[in-house]
């Protein structure tokens, strides 16, 4: 098993990933973690795996930089791909990250978002509704994917007859961010950006025109700026709306979707929580470390530094393994157990330090009621088919979920 473990370290490639990994990729990681931690891939890069080194990476801003104006320059070239990921606040450091930021944390306050509870309560329960009447469902197109968009679309208040074409653009843009893409999901991923940009270009004049109230509608907020004068350029705000609805719905959907199935799957966790609903909240946060809706992240070296025992040269581009780190036995005993009641539990699903998730409070509210409700109305559910994966490395979900509902 060794000799395994140590020859799957060897041979992994972020490049050349097979279906096995695909389908389940924490063994191949507890093999890099246990062999080769600090992995240096074939094209130059690091691929990092322990718990401890991306806490370290990512506390570091100074050495560890998020820019990605230097690495996205060759992977998109000059185009709107390009644009859009090196404008956004996730892929920045601060002051422009912190800038950003603050102008966004204001509108996801604890009191804004406890003010969404009603509301998202209404949303869930008319979708149960429409699954019973159904009789069965699709658990990622009935209901985890259909939370997230209502949510980030009321607190961008697009109008709902505009909400159908946010779902495939989150999807070609996020899709374009993988280790290896095509030239078709590049494609496919430039127009989402160009036909996403053309919108809010709309959305944002009518939104000028007419101001909505900036305690809740995270788009006046984002045009009107701070008290101080400190405003977004029209690029910043407009790349920052798609961000903002890609980062809320890919993750959220996955949190939901990877939970409902994690559950099927773990039946004696199942009854405890349907005999233990106080246990939600725990086991929202054990979904996020067992199957992590975000699976990578990245950094550069901005100097010479040393990571894990290992010396990094400047400009070394590094990709931050979480669901590796989400598993790693030094930070959570037992950590192929799937355990709802599970505490202290400091996962990195939502990273940490200064690119910590802005929207982690409401990613975590609306995951806590999805599956509860979801448990309460359909205790008996259980898949009816195989489950479809993503096909994807970076975010960790399935496209689509045959479920029946007992």
């Amino acid at each position: 098993m060794n000799a395994d473990a140590r020859e799957l370290a060897a041979n992994f490639d972020l490049e050349k990933l097979t279906p096995e990994f695909y389908d389940n990729p924490y063994p191949t990681y507890r093999a890099l973690r246990e062999n080769e931690p600090v992995k240096r891939l074939p094209n130059g890069t690091v691929f990092l795996t322990r718990y401890d080194d991306l806490v370290t990476t990512y506390k570091n801003t100074k050495s560890f930089s998020s820019d990605k104006k230097r690495e996205f320059a060759p992977k998109y070239g000059d185009s709107l791909l390009y644009e859009h990921h090196t404008t956004s606040l996730v892929f920045n450091d601060p002051p422009s990250h912190t800038r950003v930021r603050r102008l966004i944390m204001g509108a996801l306050s604890p009191r804004a978002i406890a003010g969404m509870e009603p509301d998202l309560i209404k949303l869930i329960d008319s979708l149960l509704d429409a699954i019973a009447a159904k009789g069965s469902c699709e658990l990622i197109d009935d209901f985890a994917a259909s939370i997230p968009i209502e949510v980030i679309g009321n607190l961008l208040d697009v109008p709902h007859e505009e909400r159908k074409p946010l779902r495939d653009w989150s999807l070609a843009i996020l899709g374009a961010l993988e280790p290896v893409v095509s030239t078709e999901a590049a494609a496919r991923g430039n127009k989402a950006v160009k036909d996403f940009l053309a919108y809010l270009e709309t959305l944002v004049a009518r939104r000028r025109q007419e101001p909505g109230n900036p305690d809740r509608d995270v788009l006046t907020r984002l045009i009107q700026g701070e008290e101080n004068g400190e405003r977004l350029t029209e690029k910043e705000l407009l790349h920052n709306c798609i961000f903002l609805l890609n980062a809320g719905h890919e993750t959220t959907t996955n949190l939901i979707g990877n939970g409902l199935v994690a559950l099927h799957w773990n039946p004696d966790q199942k009854q405890r929580l349907i005999d233990n609903s106080d246990l939600i909240k725990t086991a929202v946060e054990e979904i996020l470390r067992y199957e992590s809706s975000n699976q990578l992240g990245n950094r550069m070296t901005t100097e010479r530094v040393e990571l894990g025992g290992v010396m990094l040269d400047a400009g070394t581009s590094i990709t931050l393994c979480i669901g590796a780190a989400n598993r790693d036995p030094a930070q959570f005993p037992d950590p192929e157990r799937f355990d709802i009641a599970r505490t202290p539990n400091r996962h990195l699903a939502f990273a940490t330090g200064a690119h910590q998730c802005a929207g982690m409070a409401l990613a975590r509210l609306e995951g806590a009621i999805a599956i509860s409700r979801f448990l309460a109305r359909f205790p008996n559910y259980a898949l009816s088919g195989q489950p479809l994966r993503g096909g994807r490395v970076r975010f960790r979900g399935f496209l689509s979920v045959p479920c029946s509902i007992g």
